[in-house]
């Protein structure tokens, strides 16, 4: 897929506004990643440039960091703006939904083995995905939840850190769950 149809993609993806920062700092990602499959020096150091200023201004301005390193998938959504760290290594499959907040990172200096978000991962305002987790297909991250272990497909994560609620409970069974992963009453 070229550049720009990744871009357009992207763009109706983030409801047809090209003025969203998390719009912005995809677009900014699947520029540094095309700039480093140009073949010629000439080339490449002055696209290399432009997308320095152009991540530098996504990290700065709008508190969203994704190095060109990090994998993105396609239909990836960043809903809101402000402190969303991606960890280089740190992979994102299609058409999860990242919100304010989110950390994907490493639990320990000098170890690179960061999380990997499956198919449609929704995660929530300030989660915590540290360490090398992987999320499951359809998986929710709970606002605020600290992810340090495995989330199979279709669970739910909740809480610090985070317990997992399978998929087949009904709403009273997940309130429960919730309670007792929490300790406290809903």
């Amino acid at each position: 897929m070229s550049l720009f149809a990744q871009i357009a993609e992207d763009w109706r993806s983030h409801g047809r506004d090209w003025t969203r920062p998390g719009f912005r700092a995809v677009a900014t990602h699947r520029f540094g990643q095309w700039r480093q499959k140009l073949r010629w020096k000439i080339v490449r150091a002055p696209m290399s440039m432009i997308y320095r200023a152009m991540y530098r201004r996504c990290r700065n301005v709008y508190g969203i960091e994704i190095p060109q390193t990090a994998r993105i998938g396609r239909r990836v959504v960043f809903e809101h703006q402000g402190g969303i760290v991606i960890h280089p290594d740190a992979v994102i499959g299609d058409e999860c939904i990242i919100r304010q907040g989110v950390t994907l990172g490493v639990r320990r200096a000098n170890v690179q083995e960061a999380p990997i978000l499956a198919i449609g991962v929704d995660v929530g305002a300030g989660a915590k995905i540290l360490g090398p987790v992987r999320v499951g297909n359809r998986a929710t991250i709970g606002a605020n939840a600290v992810v340090l272990c495995d989330v199979p497909d279709g669970a739910t994560a909740v809480g610090v850190p985070a317990r997992i609620i399978p998929r087949g409970l009904d709403a009273r069974a997940r309130s429960w769950a919730s309670v007792e992963a929490s300790g406290r009453p809903a």
